[in-house]
């Protein structure tokens, strides 16, 4: 049978209270009657039960990670994979579990965050994408619970932060290397407009060729939707159409992907005929040939930044309410 408090209690000669005083951390006990509880623990071997622990105390030492996306919009994208497991490797190190939320829906997703903050199942909540309607924010912010958003937080919010890339910045920087290289005819085939990630990546495409007096036609501006299969259809149509670009910038790894099988299949060579570039991740780099120029996206980085302002944040210590994370722009194959 597996020892209890009572067992601890009796045998270090203090009472019940005192051990679960320094089972739960507190600070108000000596250290003399601390250093007979933690001995009697290791002598009797004793695993606290941590459902028992968080139902008496302040809660379990959990965060939730959500994604405010249906599992279907997910499904196949490289970035919530490689966040999440940053994510999950500095929740380890600080000992405590991550509960992976997955809804269909946002106002699912709000449904159970609430449900779990109120059942003290969670210390904090980390959310891999920023919705454009923020009024997912409000209503969470209102619970006192810290909540980092790996993406932009336009509102100002006492308990949501943010960990996010220039993507504007970024965007323009891109398109203005088109323009540099001669490229006149650009075209952005981007992610759907629901989130502040994708709106800003689309603002500094547009922003960049205003700034150059170059015209925008509307047919180069394509949304590739959210999985493979659309990004495919949306890049045939776009490389097919009678008046192509000679350059697209693709707002994410599966845009770019999209738009490599779409010029395959077309027999269009990149760069001579279709330069294309725009943010994609390590793994393609090494298998799409040419390579593709643009932007890595830092998911490690993302996640563990969001993960060291959460944690202080848990603690009770400062933390700034919003985080830029640098990104590195490669000037590859694609872009030459």
């Amino acid at each position: 049978m597996s020892p209890t408090i009572y067992d601890i209690a009796r045998v270090a000669g203090v009472s019940k209270s005192t051990v679960s005083r320094v089972l739960n951390k507190q600070t108000n006990i000596s250290p003399e009657a601390r250093d007979k509880v933690l001995k009697a623990i290791d002598e009797l071997n004793y695993q606290p039960n941590k459902l028992a622990r968080a139902l008496t105390s302040s809660g379990f030492d959990a965060i939730m990670v959500i994604s405010t996306r249906s599992t279907k919009t997910t499904a196949g994208n490289p970035f919530f994979s490689d966040v999440l497991h940053a994510i999950t490797a500095k929740a380890e190190e600080e000992g405590f579990d991550v509960i992976l939320q997955t809804s269909k829906s946002s106002e699912d997703d709000l449904l159970k965050c609430v449900s779990k903050i109120k059942q003290k199942m969670i210390k904090g909540i980390i959310m891999l994408s920023s919705p454009a309607n923020e009024s997912f924010f409000t209503t969470l912010d209102a619970y006192g619970v810290p909540v980092v958003v790996i993406g932009k937080v336009e509102g100002e919010y006492q308990n949501i932060y943010s960990v996010d890339t220039d993507n504007f910045h970024d965007s323009a920087t891109l398109t203005e290397t088109f323009i540099k290289n001669g490229r006149k005819k650009i075209a952005c085939l981007h992610a759907p407009l629901d989130y502040h990630v994708s709106i800003d990546r689309l603002a500094g495409y547009k922003a960049s060729l205003e700034k150059h007096h170059i015209a925008m036609n509307p047919d180069w501006i394509m949304d590739g939707g959210y999985t493979h299969e659309s990004a495919l259809k949306a890049a045939l149509e776009l490389l097919s159409s009678p008046t192509p670009p000679d350059a697209v910038f693709a707002t994410d790894s599966m845009k770019l992907l999209g738009l490599y099988r779409a010029a395959d299949e077309l027999n269009l060579m990149i760069p001579e005929q279709v330069v294309i570039a725009g943010y994609s991740d390590p793994m393609l780099s090494l298998i799409l040939t040419p390579a593709p120029g643009g932007f890595d996206i830092p998911t490690r980085k993302l996640g563990e930044e969001s993960c060291d302002l959460l944690f202080r944040r848990i603690a009770g210590h400062p933390a700034p309410q919003k985080v830029l994370v640098d990104t590195h722009f490669l000037l590859a194959a694609s872009l030459r």
